[in-house]
């Protein structure tokens, strides 16, 4: 069975296309820049070089014509008809309370896509692009919704519920929902694979440490807290978002400058971070380099998000009742033994015991702890498209 996965973006699509007899990867792609100028294809099938494609993509429709055109092109497709995909998976970022789960998407799926927009804004609707331009293309092949939140909905509502005026939650569901879920759950049950462990019988703490990050405490194989609430700016500092702050910060600058909700949101989402710590980045390799040149300020943000992670980590095995594994995942969490390393370092009275040289791995899955180190670390790198592609496979079965 073949099945293509879509996430779609405002201005982007990526795609990848899997033969699911073996998992493997035919073909990957991305769709660049979509209605702006200098928008191309870069279409790589499996084994061979990159195709570049420039084009005028002036929409989503558009965009999706072009993916199926080079799957199917004589030259440097990977199938010879469209016919051959059974099914689409859709990465979706936000599916409320509503969704514990993938679902084939129908009728009722789009509406409730739609209403979870305002919680949202910048994914859901170009999610939406994407599911319509496919559906249009491929009228007939099932379609299903995968959702960064699904994951976190085994959470107990005294992780989820603020200290608000409940009418906020019951009224308007104001709850901290978590996202990257795909792939926390994805690199937890991969860790349990890797340590030849139950899920079940364990208690894990993902890091996806990336340009965005999310810390997530998954006991037996299920989410019970993450540190991206009800939007994505809280939790540990990121590449331009702020993390956690007191809100009365934001009071402040409004009082004191005037500023308006726009500008606040261009400072706790654009403007903060690697980026307004080191005062050079939003690339945490840059803030490395700056480090390692004696830069103070470059040392500070590096500084301010471990000692942010490795807050988390003490919090959720506080939560959990104990601690098993920590496992580093997506781009930073993957290519970093910096951060990893100061992590990890002073954490030995959690069982945490880092090996430098097992440390040194980019990229690669490896257990990175000492022999006797009695938490696991674990890098695993994060594959969230296989999940979409494996929950389609599931949901659509035999159809």
């Amino acid at each position: 069975m073949k099945v293509l996965v879509v996430n779609s973006g405002s201005s982007s699509i990526k795609y990848q296309l899997f033969d699911m007899r073996d998992e493997s990867v035919m073909a990957r792609g991305i769709v660049e820049r979509i209605g702006i100028p200098d928008s191309r294809l870069n279409h790589t099938p499996y084994g061979r070089d990159k195709v570049v494609i420039p084009a005028d993509i002036p929409n989503h429709n558009v965009g999706i014509k072009m993916v199926m055109d080079a799957l199917t092109h004589p030259e440097y497709g990977v199938i010879k008809d469209m016919s051959e995909i059974k099914a689409v998976g859709h990465r979706v970022v936000h599916g409320g309370e509503e969704f514990a789960g993938s679902v084939i998407i129908n009728d009722d799926v789009i509406a409730a896509i739609e209403r979870y927009a305002d919680l949202a804004p910048l994914h859901n609707p170009p999610n939406l692009l994407g599911i319509k331009a496919t559906m249009a293309l491929m009228p007939g092949v099932p379609m299903v919704g995968v959702f960064d939140t699904a994951f976190h909905q085994t959470m107990p509502p005294r992780a989820y519920v603020y200290g608000l005026p409940y009418e906020y939650y019951e009224e308007h569901r104001i709850r901290r929902y978590g996202f990257h879920g795909t792939s926390h759950y994805y690199v937890a049950y991969r860790c349990a694979e890797i340590l030849n462990k139950p899920i079940e019988n364990l208690k894990i703490v993902t890091c996806h440490l990336g340009n965005g990050s999310s810390i997530a405490a998954v006991d037996g194989g299920k989410s019970v807290d993450t540190s991206l609430g009800f939007g994505t700016v809280c939790g540990v500092m990121m590449g331009t978002r702020a993390g956690d702050i007191d809100p009365a910060i934001l009071l402040y600058l409004m009082e004191k400058f005037g500023m308006g909700e726009n500008e606040i949101k261009t400072i706790i989402y654009k403007k903060s971070g690697f980026l307004g710590v080191s005062g050079i980045s939003s690339d945490v390799r840059d803030v490395e380099e700056a480090a390692e040149k004696g830069d103070k300020r470059a040392e500070l943000a590096l500084e301010i998000f471990a000692y942010g992670i490795r807050k988390y980590i003490g919090a959720y095995a506080a939560a959990m009742g104990g601690l098993d594994a920590v496992v580093f995942t997506a781009g930073i969490g993957e290519n970093s033994p910096v951060i990893r390393k100061k992590v990890c370092d002073g954490m030995e009275f959690f069982g945490i015991k880092l090996d430098d040289d097992r440390n040194a791995v980019r990229g690669k899955e490896a257990i990175i702890s000492a022999e006797d180190s009695v938490t696991k670390v674990v890098v695993v790198p994060t594959n969230e498209e296989l999940v979409i592609a494996r929950d389609t496979m599931k949901l659509v079965g035999g159809r």
